[in-house]
């Protein structure tokens, strides 16, 4: 379908167990992402790409512990290990990832001082990415979205494009969540509140 396209979220090597913020399990829905993806003609791939010394790193934040919050110009912040730092081999994708045909990569976070899970809008929660208009330029107004993490850019993710009006599906097992503190439930709530469907795999797959 044509106006359709799948969000593959963050499938990097700082998430992947070994890497800086390891979500666990990351490794085993690579494979099928891939196989999702060539039920899709649309792609777009994100990618966090946080500066040194980013604002949302605990490392910036002497006296500060991982996984703490602070309270950022735009509301509360979790403080997180250094990762997917722009250039280093912690951002790049996943080497098994196989998405060739996908016709966008999205950098997000890169913004010193704000952080940005969601593919559509960065954590102040005006400031876009473009994605928005990058699909409504081409059509599409259906996205399903995977990857790491569900609870927080999967989720939110799915979760705006919902505000932009699109119709949106993500994909649970496709996708591994971090769960810090209950926020897998709430991810999940939100989805449902938002009007996200939550889906699996073989609901996509055409064989």
């Amino acid at each position: 379908m044509s106006n359709r396209a799948l969000l593959v979220v963050d499938m990097q090597n700082d998430f992947m167990p070994g890497g800086a913020l390891a979500v666990a399990g990351g490794h085993d829905i690579v494979a099928t992402i891939n196989k999702l993806a060539t039920q899709f003609s649309n792609v777009v791939l994100t990618q966090d790409w946080h500066t040194p010394g980013h604002a949302s790193f605990a490392s910036s934040h002497p006296g500060k512990d991982v996984y703490e919050t602070f309270d950022a110009f735009y509301g509360p912040q979790v403080l997180w290990p250094d990762h997917c730092v722009m250039g280093t081999e912690g951002a790049a994708f996943h080497p098994d990832l196989d998405i060739p045909h996908a016709g966008l990569v999205l950098r997000k976070g890169y913004h010193p001082a704000v952080d940005s899970y969601s593919a559509f809008l960065e954590a102040d929660r005006t400031t876009r990415t473009g994605l928005d208009g990058w699909l409504a330029s081409r059509g599409i107004t259906e996205v399903v979205v995977c990857g790491v993490a569900t609870d927080f850019c999967v989720g939110w993710t799915a979760c705006d494009a919902r505000h932009f009006g699109l119709t949106v599906s993500m994909v649970d097992d496709a996708s591994r969540g971090i769960d810090l503190d209950g926020s897998l439930a709430r991810a999940h709530r939100n989805m449902d509140i938002a009007g996200v469907d939550i889906v699996t795999i073989g609901q996509l797959l055409v064989v």
